[in-house]
């Protein structure tokens, strides 16, 4: 675990890739390519994600909230103020060894490293932005069969940004996700060109988003929460202009449910949620690849589809659909096999 700034109760949650290096890590299986702990991270991002996609519908479906910007920037606003009581208590450290700023620094971090990640941070604000909307534009399971697809642009962007090269049972996997993924939108009754073209430009800034992680997150010097705490500096004044433009700000502060408990509970479910998916997130990437974190967006996608299906609706039974998602699941068993068994 990385070294608290001062205090020995810092650094209680896992933060970066090395921690744990040089204790004995223990492997999942026998010549596995996977640790337990890449498998708890893994594991954590999944049971985070499937929440946060349900409490993020249930705001802009069931409470027909307009402003899906407006939930970025709560959940951004929400995370940096706990990652800065957390830092300024000494609860966690931004970087992998000890600080190299005081702890009174107004942002903790020195500011060239600030200036190095802001390419990733630039890329969470694109990949927050695309991600909230595109929830809004499909039912849930034809969300979650298109987002299926990323694991392709993320192969591509993993050998662009970092010459990462896969063996041929990985493409085999993958492909056959994007093949599933085809089969099952192919009698989506409830169509919705702009709603699909949002999805899969969501799939793109994911894509871009991951490799950023795998690529800067290793170099800056900075854990898990220093690289959240750096993007919320970077990117929570951005959405803030964007949503103060547009008019969100005035449509919130109109919105009829705005002071009922049930969406208030929501919200709040949705901002604690976000700030947890983002460390996982941070967390399972560096920690395995990017490429192991699309895959995990695809075996968390079976409980997202079957609550989706349950709780919002929105798509009819249909066979080719169910061959479609099985497809899928089949491509992404695949992917973990191999990783598991160190292909």
């Amino acid at each position: 675990m990385a070294k608290g700034g001062g205090g020995g109760g810092a650094a209680l949650l896992p933060v970066s890739a090395d921690a744990g290096k040089g204790d004995g890590e223990p492997e999942l299986f026998k010549g596995s390519a996977m640790t337990r702990r890449g498998a708890v991270a893994a594991l954590s991002y999944m049971s985070c994600s499937v929440l946060l996609v349900m409490f993020n519908k249930a705001a802009l479906s069931s409470y027909k909230f307009p402003c899906a910007n407006v939930i970025t920037l709560l959940q951004m606003v929400c995370s940096t103020c706990l990652l800065y009581v957390l830092r300024r208590l000494k609860i966690i450290s931004f970087t992998n060894s000890e600080p190299s700023v005081p702890s009174d620094s107004l942002f903790f971090v020195p500011f060239r490293i600030l200036l190095r990640t802001s390419p990733l941070s630039l890329s969470y604000l694109l990949y927050m932005l695309a991600s909230m909307e595109s929830v809004r534009g499909v039912n849930v399971p034809m969300y979650t069969t298109l987002r299926r697809t990323t694991v392709a642009f993320t192969m591509i962007m993993e050998y662009f940004l970092a010459k990462q090269k896969h063996t041929p049972p990985i493409i085999g996997s993958v492909a056959l996700i994007v093949f599933g993924a085809f089969i099952a939108g192919a009698r989506d009754l409830s169509f919705d060109a702009r709603g699909y073209a949002i999805v899969f430009v969501a799939n793109i800034t994911t894509a871009v988003y991951l490799a950023t992680i795998n690529r800067i997150g290793k170099s800056s010097g900075l854990n898990s929460f220093g690289l959240m705490w750096c993007n919320g500096l970077v990117c929570g004044p951005c959405v803030l202009f964007l949503t103060y433009i547009q008019g969100d700000l005035k449509r919130t502060v109109e919105f009829p449910y705005l002071y009922s408990p049930g969406f208030q509970v929501v919200l709040l479910f949705s901002c604690m949620l976000a700030f947890l998916l983002n460390y996982t997130i941070f967390w399972n990437t560096i920690l395995n690849s990017a490429l192991t974190q699309s895959m995990c967006g695809n075996l968390k996608d079976f409980f997202t589809v079957g609550l989706g299906w349950a709780l919002f609706g929105g798509l009819p039974f249909d066979l080719l659909n169910v061959i479609g998602q099985g497809l899928g699941f089949f491509g992404s068993g695949m992917y973990a096999y191999c990783k598991i068994k160190g292909k």
